[in-house]
């Protein structure tokens, strides 16, 4: 599939400001030079670059990159992220890995099969007692308390220790600058690969529920309510196609991760020269309305 992507002054765990942007010009080469510069890198942020990327099923190699995506997602976090990423690799009949389809033998990149990004399903209730499933749940919980109605909180909790409606976590990470195009064949090929895993009675069976963990971020000149977050309409999903998900949420709450917060891909950044804040957004959505997000995502995402 082909996408083209924008080229923007972030990496993954820096800031603009302090990326690598040096150049081979010596010390004594200031004044002018630097608007010239200016100018120059403001040209590399506006080029438009065509990238085609091809879905691959997970693998070993994909380690680093998978628990790289994760902790972007988690942060500071208590969860167990290296964990995580070896359930998902172990699955790996449920999920897949972007990689760049073609990289020239003259590109810059050190790693021609970087991951730009994955989708995968965990099934929480199936893996009860497993480390890194009992952080999230007791990450998801507290942030629950601490954002929203006391019976929203009971009700969650009931749902997480119903152990006969399974909840599977959807796990859809990938770079900044991937374009959101790419989401529909991945969320399409894991609601096949989910339906095959069903009728084969492979593990991570078809759950009742899904749960979500979505980068959200909003104005930091809004206030957010002390409970039940802001309207969705005030927040801005990362992954665009991730408000789709919100609509058909029977559970939502955001939280900040402001705090958490040491990189301009996790938070520090702005849109339009708008400062803003960094949040993370729960949304459990029941499995029957899922067809309903894919309609939506077919309609708004097909190239």
């Amino acid at each position: 599939m082909a996408s083209s992507a924008k080229r923007r002054a972030v990496g993954l765990g820096e800031n603009p400001e302090e990326s690598d942007n040096s150049s081979d010009e010596s010390p004594e080469d200031d004044g002018e030079s630097g608007e010239d510069d200016s100018e120059a890198s403001e040209e590399e942020i506006d080029e438009e670059v065509v990238v085609d990327f091809e879905a691959h099923a997970i693998s070993n190699n994909d380690f680093s990159g998978i628990k790289k995506l994760l902790q972007q997602l988690f942060l500071k976090a208590r969860v167990d992220t290296a964990e995580m990423t070896d359930i998902i690799i172990q699955q790996n009949h449920i999920g897949s890995v972007i990689k760049q389809a073609e990289v020239p033998e003259d590109s810059d990149d050190d790693d021609p099969d970087e991951v730009f990004g994955f989708i995968a399903m965990l099934n929480l209730t199936e893996r009860k007692g497993v480390r890194c499933v009992e952080d999230i749940k007791e990450l998801i919980l507290d942030q629950c308390e601490k954002n929203a109605s006391h019976s929203v909180t009971e009700q969650l909790e009931q749902i997480l220790n119903d152990t006969s409606k399974p909840v599977g976590l959807l796990l859809s990470e990938r770079f900044i600058n991937v374009p959101p195009q790419i989401a529909l064949p991945l969320h399409t090929q894991l609601q096949k690969e989910m339906a095959e895993a069903q009728r084969t009675n492979k593990p991570s069976e078809k759950c009742h529920y899904c749960l979500m963990v979505s980068k959200t971020c909003k104005e930091a000149a809004k206030n957010v309510p002390a409970r039940g977050g802001a309207p969705k309409e005030e927040y801005m999903f990362v992954n665009a196609e991730e408000e789709f998900f919100y609509e058909q949420a029977i559970i939502k709450f955001h939280y900040s991760v402001q705090d958490d917060a040491d990189s301009c891909l996790s938070g520090r950044w702005s849109f339009d020269d708008v400062p803003m804040k960094p949040f993370r957004t729960v949304m459990l959505v029941p499995a029957d309305r899922i067809p309903a997000v894919m309609d939506k995502l077919k309609e708004y995402l097909t190239v």
